[in-house]
């Protein structure tokens, strides 16, 4: 009987913060450039920004922060985030990005839940902490991201210690040690948007977040390398960043962070000014650049390759970016339980086709990288045919995969190991996938998750609303954003304000629906259940007509 033999290759346990010293030891004096919180565009070289980040891990051991302690960051991409990111997942300790955009009770949920001790906080969102921090009984300070200038005094008046980050800095040496882990050692933790109940926490690890980094550097998804200058969009807090704070520095490459400044005007300053040749986003932000762009007649001739996710792209946007700028948009589809699943690219067969033909395939959510199992089944479980017709539940398997949500008792995944995205979607002969339909309708507005079940029953609340429907509706700037359709209680006639205020009390103000239309009857399936197919057909272009 044969057996296998071990190969003799070094073993080597992994941290993250080994990408950061091998950008600091090759390509030391490659920029992160930002535009920063408090104005002006800061430069720092990835040689002096590892030394901060040496000084960081100090600073969190002199708090007594340890190894598995959960640490919330609440803040704009800029040079200080990425330290946070290296320095907390470095010392052993989980890096929680924290979505700012949140409703209250859903932040005071997710800090509770992560029960996190300390929070890492922009000026600009000291407010949104105080706001909830009686709320918020284990948390034992904030440190605010910014110098001793521009620390105000009521920021030392909200309850808690307040430090400011420039100070603890300043204060330490840039010499640690830093420890090594196994590859499932706890590196960072993402909530998603709570669209179905509460909000789900995704606890990734120093090996997924390498695994994740190796894979998406390839050509056929960001096609990375240390000749780019990469402007990254996306947030940092958003699906673990799309992994692009870990592989961007990996190769080398020029990492351009805009802080809080997403206006067209402002994101074309900077691309021009660091000559940046990708960028990311989701659809809503290349809508503002794109409407710049063309009211201003302006170009962008450094920009080669933007890749957009987080909601469907226009076909109309791809087109107009290709043929006038000159810019390939690659589509992508992912979660904060997969971070990237898919990426749109070229293959030889579409030079072959006509300009109409590549369109329809480059507006497809596109093809899994390595190492992303993917299949589509029936209701049943079986598995369906990659024919581009077929349709059904969209299945992921493999280690940048979630096996459990973070603190979750049960298994997220079916007895064969794969995850149910949520998603319904076809995959055609060559391997492309395209999103048909949202399982449980979700909604997504300008690349943020709103559940539709979660302002119906909101809105039934009221006294005056016999039944409603949330559906997802086409937008001009956000993609798609909530309408919500109405039936009053007999001899009631509430308006449309009053609604809009009952849904308000649980909603932020963002989720809120855009309009509301009254109807004397809901359309019901044979099971008593609202049927939205007809009421899509009949208002899918009512905020586009409005």
């Amino acid at each position: 009987m044969s057996t296998t033999i071990s190969g003799q290759m070094q073993k080597k346990q992994f941290n993250v913060i080994e990408i950061l010293q091998h950008a600091a030891t090759w390509s030391g004096d490659v920029e992160v450039v930002t535009n920063s919180v408090e104005g002006g565009i800061h430069r720092i070289g990835y040689a002096d920004l590892y030394d901060r980040t040496c000084r960081l891990a100090n600073a969190l051991n002199r708090l007594g922060i340890n190894a598995g302690d959960r640490i919330g960051t609440m803040a704009w991409n800029t040079w200080r985030h990425l330290e946070c990111w290296y320095g907390l997942s470095g010392i052993g300790a989980i890096c929680h990005t924290l979505n700012p955009r949140l409703f209250p009770d859903q932040i005071e949920y997710i800090v509770n839940h992560a029960q996190n001790r300390y929070i890492f906080v922009d000026t600009s969102f000291v407010p949104v902490i105080a706001n909830v921090l009686d709320k918020l009984p284990l948390l034992e300070g904030l440190i605010v991201m910014t110098d001793q200038g521009h620390m105000t005094d009521d920021m030392q008046e909200i309850g808690i210690p307040v430090y400011c980050y420039e100070e603890l800095l300043e204060a330490e040496g840039k010499s640690f040690v830093w420890p090594s882990f196994t590859e499932d050692t706890a590196s960072s933790l993402c909530y998603t948007s709570g669209t179905t109940g509460d909000p789900k926490g995704v606890l990734y690890s120093h090996g997924s977040n390498l695994n994740h980094a190796m894979v998406t550097a390839h050509e056929d998804v960001f096609g990375l390398s240390a000749r780019d200058s990469f402007l990254l969009i996306v947030p940092m807090f958003h699906a673990n960043g799309w992994g692009l704070p870990h592989n961007v520095p990996m190769v080398g490459g020029k990492l351009v962070l805009p802080g809080p400044f997403m206006d067209g005007e402002s994101l074309l300053e900077i691309i021009k000014a660091e000559d940046c040749n990708k960028t990311c986003a989701v659809p809503t932000v290349m809508t503002i650049l794109l409407d710049y762009l063309d009211s201003k007649n302006l170009q962008i001739p450094s920009m080669s390759e933007i890749y957009i996710g987080g909601s469907a792209v226009p076909q109309s946007m791809i087109e107009n970016f290709e043929t006038k700028y000159d810019v390939n948009v690659n589509h992508g589809w992912g979660m904060t339980e997969t971070v990237v699943g898919t990426f749109n690219c070229y293959l030889p067969f579409m030079d072959e086709l006509n300009f109409e033909q590549r369109m329809k395939i480059r507006s497809k959510q596109g093809r899994p990288p390595f190492g992303m199992e993917m299949k589509i089944v029936d209701d049943e479980g079986n598995s369906l045919p990659h024919d581009g017709i077929a349709f059904g539940k969209l299945m992921v398997r493999g280690p940048r995969v979630v096996e459990r949500y973070y603190r979750a008792e049960e298994s997220a995944v079916d007895s064969d190991g794969w995850f149910d995205t949520g998603d319904v979607s076809t995959i055609d002969e060559y391997g492309f996938m395209q999103i048909t339909d949202r399982a449980k309708d979700i909604i997504k507005s300008g690349g943020e998750w709103i559940s539709s079940v979660d302002i119906e029953n909101t809105a039934v609340g009221h006294p005056e609303v016999q039944i409603a429907a949330c559906l997802g509706v086409k937008h001009v700037k956000w993609e798609e954003r909530p309408l919500l359709i109405v039936v009053k209680k007999e001899g009631c006639d509430p308006s449309k304000a009053s609604i809009l205020d009952v849904i308000g009390t649980e909603h932020a103000k963002w989720q809120l629906p855009d309009d509301v239309v009254f109807v004397d009857e809901m359309p019901l399936t044979a099971t008593g259940k609202i049927d939205k197919k007809p009421l899509r057909t009949e208002y899918e272009n009512y905020l586009m007509e409005a």
